[in-house]
């Protein structure tokens, strides 16, 4: 297996496990499921849990593996949970939503606002994982990106699709003329950056520049969320029909996974441990790597000032603005109703005010 992931993106307190019974709950879920309840959830059968992650099984989803694995679906209503991995070829976590197939996805505003505003998608926006996004132009030390200025006259891999998209954005919203530098058809491995066929490479700072440091090279990374960009990712997405025929499930799903969020930013060896031994064990996962994303994402990603303030998976009306001016820009004319609806996740913190 190659050490470096492929990736297709649109598009992040402690609990040990320690009896034997839920010892056992972690082998049957290897796979990604989850078994059955061991408690009924009082006045809830919601049947599975479809949902669809961004990218494949490995730590940036620790949250909804603590979620599954200490039972927080399960004592929600959910009899078992489907953890459905995204990755190369798969299925948008939008087209997965809007067909049926998973009731919330992971997915971010730029992946959302397309469909919305050409295709008329139905969609919203109910929280978010990350605070802000992870990506990065990520180069080699020995010839550096760090700021926007940098890419002129330099060889930039993109993937294309929504990462060209996001990458054109960075051009203009820091005034690079796109012609000062060659934009590279490249895919999810950053091998072409390690080859020198690239100066700079399109990816994850959570990810791709670690695998990258811990593969033994030196590296340096411009961030997007430093430079222009602050928009989130990692948001959960659903149906306007699901918001409103399934609002309680869905708040159900909202309060279950804000638990298991609280136990991941807690533990990140628990979440590596989580991803490498459990729901990606068929993935060959660096457990040292893991480890390090869990760190990264809690520290930069997860917990915020507003966080803080407001709760994990939040997202303040600032920060919608923020993102909203973003997609703006991006050539996304969209009103805050039109793609976020913090109303549920709103709901829950006022019932449950012991998560905030």
């Amino acid at each position: 297996m190659n050490p470096f992931r492929l990736k297709n993106r649109s598009t992040t307190a402690r609990t040990l496990i320690g009896t034997l019974a839920l010892s056992a709950v972690l082998m049957a879920t290897a796979c990604g499921g989850s078994t059955e309840p061991a408690a009924e959830a009082a006045g809830a059968d919601y049947g599975t849990l479809e949902l669809n992650l961004s990218w494949i099984k490995n730590a940036e989803f620790a949250g909804e593996y603590f979620a599954d694995a200490n039972g927080y679906y399960t004592e929600a209503g959910f009899s078992e949970v489907n953890l459905i991995a995204g990755g190369p070829g798969g299925t948008s976590t939008e087209s997965m939503v809007l067909s049926g197939g998973a009731l919330v996805g992971t997915s971010s505003p730029m992946g959302v606002a397309p469909v919305i505003a050409e295709e008329d998608g139905p969609l919203k926006i109910i929280g978010t994982t990350y605070q802000k996004n992870p990506f990065v132009i990520i180069s080699l030390a020995g010839n550096p990106i760090t700021t926007p200025k940098d890419l002129s006259g330099k060889r930039i891999g993109v993937q294309a699709g929504v990462n060209e998209t996001l990458f054109d954005a960075l051009l203009q919203v820091n005034g690079i003329d796109p012609g000062s530098l060659e934009k590279v058809p490249v895919q999810y491995d950053p091998q072409p950056l390690v080859n020198g066929d690239v100066d700079g490479f399109f990816g994850y700072l959570t990810n791709e520049a670690l695998t990258l440091e811990l593969a033994g090279h030196q590296t340096a990374a411009l961030s997007f969320a430093d430079n222009g960009l602050p928009f989130i990712a990692e948001s959960f997405v659903t149906s306007d029909e699901n918001i409103e025929t399934r609002r309680e499930e869905l708040k159900a799903f909202l309060k279950a996974t804000l638990r298991g969020w609280k136990d991941a930013v807690g533990d990140a060896e628990e979440s590596a441990r989580l991803a490498v031994e459990v729901y990606g064990a068929d993935l060959n996962l660096d457990p040292a790597k893991e480890i390090r994303q869990a760190e990264e994402q809690n520290s930069k990603l997860v917990v915020s000032a507003e966080t803080e303030a407001n709760g994990l998976l939040s997202i303040s009306d600032p920060l919608i603005k923020e993102n909203l001016s973003i997609l703006k820009l991006a050539g996304y004319d969209l009103a805050a109703e039109d793609i976020f609806d913090m109303s549920l996740l709103t709901e829950v913190y006022e019932e449950n005010p012991e998560l905030k």
